[in-house]
């Protein structure tokens, strides 16, 4: 009786639930755009411990300047990319100097101040924890993205605008610091949020193109004998189109390498509707006109230049707490990664490594949240050359698909934000693919052919001819809850191993003929060795 009680409470839920076939096509003959080989990005802020929203508290020790650099956890989980991309930056580092040189004011950490800029006073890096925090990213492998104070030496012409040539003297100093000691930074960032009306305080393009210009050539000297020379990225802010061109033309060709804009696409972190938003297909595809236009902009007015998203953590002000650290904002941010990289996006930095609540760690424990297996399997699987997949399943299926890293093949990312339907997806290879058009026209919509009656003729070698296996990554939340901070690789729980070390993230083995299934309100990786595509080779 129990057993028969319990079947008919579940009933509506198994009644609910449908199986959907769909068939994607990959184009496997043309890359449609590129990432960097280290596209996976995560930030370190500056936030000292008092910096609250909504009654909420989620920076505790994770500061640049006082986080816990010797926890073994941390180190493991930067060693586990191998290597991994990390920006020093955030809102305050624009009222941050640096205790080396030429400076005569104490140095003296973050305070809370009303009328400073976010509310805190300037702030300080000492060059002792200078040292320690290049001695981190030296044993990790870490590569080094570092945001410079561009409001130094500037001066508030009024509220939230800020005017005066930048000062570049502390920042001169700092850099030769750096060189004297052999730390080796990939790129130097110029100010944060400072562009079009800016968020606290803003800079007009005329002037910040000037500036930019003036740091280009302190780069060239102080970098004169070195092998490499950092790249200059800016301005990290949130794109506007005139703002943006202004400053490309303004500091003009080659001064700038790399264009960056942050992305907090989902609203306040308050927002009782972020899970809606996170699950809504037609929302998360809104931000899309904001990377094509990027992309358009540097086109025009900057063709030597590349585009990264320097910081997002989908919701601003800390992120969503029990949102942003669950298994549901997976679904947002490894939607951001397909989206971005269609776009020529080379690197996507992740607010935050540690730190608020959308931290890839825990605050206290440096446990990896589940986003952090998210970002690492795209890592390890999804290559740089970015392919054109076309798919007839509904809007709530998102799919991807890049040549895979490291080997031959193709990797697809399926995503299926359904509470209620089971795909059943079929891969097809469009090289293989003749389609025959009879006497009813074959109508397009998009680049994806529709039509119910096809006639299919295999070109060259079928699939059927040998045999191979496909490999699969599912992503589930433990228990079946999307709001868990356990996630589920192939039925396991990800935990660290008893020596605190990242888990193996091992597939499955499937056969390549079968279709691939995507469950309910789930995420896969699906690896083909053996999808013939031109283009990886």
């Amino acid at each position: 009786m129990l057993f028969v009680l319990l079947f008919l409470a579940s009933l509506p839920g198994i009644l609910a639930q449908e199986t959907a076939d769909a068939t994607i096509v990959v184009k496997g003959s043309t890359i449609i755009a590129e990432t960097d080989h280290n596209f996976i990005c995560a930030t370190i802020d500056w936030w000292p411990h008092d910096k609250c929203n909504y009654n909420q508290c989620p920076w505790g020790e994770s500061s640049i300047l006082n986080l816990d650099l010797s926890h073994p956890s941390l180190a493991n989980a930067i060693q586990a990319f191998n290597p991994l991309r990390i920006r020093i930056g955030g809102s305050l580092q624009d009222q941050v100097v640096y205790n080396v040189g030429s400076l005569n004011s104490p140095c003296q950490p973050f305070q809370k101040k009303s009328d400073g800029l976010f509310g805190f006073s300037m702030g300080c890096l000492n060059m002792d924890r200078w040292d320690e925090i290049n001695h981190l990213f030296n044993k990790t492998g870490a590569i080094m993205t570092f945001g410079l104070n561009a409001l130094y030496g500037r001066h508030q012409i009024r509220k939230g605008v800020w005017g005066g040539a930048w000062d570049s003297i502390n920042a001169q100093d700092f850099i030769e610091y750096t060189i004297s000691k052999g730390y080796e930074i990939d790129s130097w960032e110029f100010g944060n949020e400072l562009s079009g009306s800016g968020v606290g305080a803003s800079v007009n393009a005329e002037q910040y193109g000037k500036d930019l210009i003036n740091l280009k050539a302190i780069i060239n000297k102080l970098y004169k004998k070195s092998d490499s020379r950092p790249l200059l990225l800016a301005p990290g802010g949130f794109y506007n189109q005139d703002w943006y061109a202004k400053l490309l033309q303004v500091s003009g060709t080659d001064v700038v390498n790399v264009i960056t804009h942050h992305i907090y696409n989902l609203g306040p972190g308050v927002d009782p509707h972020l899970v809606n938003k996170i699950l809504d297909p037609h929302y998360l595809s809104q931000i899309s006109g904001t990377f094509r236009d990027l992309e358009l902009n540097i086109q025009k007015n900057g063709p030597w230049a590349s585009a990264w998203v320097g910081e997002s953590g989908g919701a601003y002000n800390s992120g969503g707490r029990l949102v942003s650290n669950t298994f549901v904002n997976s679904f947002w941010y490894l939607d951001q990664l397909g989206m971005a990289s269609k776009y020529n996006t080379r690197a996507y930095c992740r607010q935050t490594l540690i730190g608020g609540n959308y931290g890839l760690l825990n605050l206290t424990t440096f446990v990896p949240n589940p986003d952090f297996y998210s970002a690492l399997l795209w890592h390890r699987l999804m290559g740089k050359s970015v392919l054109t997949v076309d798919s007839d399943a509904s809007p709530f299926l998102r799919v991807y698909a890049h040549c895979s890293k490291g080997r031959a093949g193709i990797t697809l990312l399926l995503i299926n934000l359904s509470n209620q339907t089971d795909f059943r997806i079929t891969v097809q290879n469009d090289i293989n693919i003749n389609v025959r058009r009879g006497e009813q026209t074959i109508q397009r919509k998009g680049s994806f052919i529709h039509g119910l009656k096809r006639t299919v003729s295999w070109v060259g070698r079928r699939a059927s001819d040998i045999t191979t296996m496909r490999e699969e990554y599912r992503l589930t939340p433990m228990d079946g809850q999307i709001r868990s901070q356990t996630m589920v690789l192939n039925g396991t729980p990800l935990e660290l191993t008893e020596n605190g070390d990242i888990p193996a993230l091992d597939p499955v083995l499937v056969d390549v003929e079968s279709p691939i299934s995507v469950a309910p309100l789930s995420i896969a990786f699906v690896a083909l060795p053996h999808f013939e595509a031109a283009a990886c080779v």
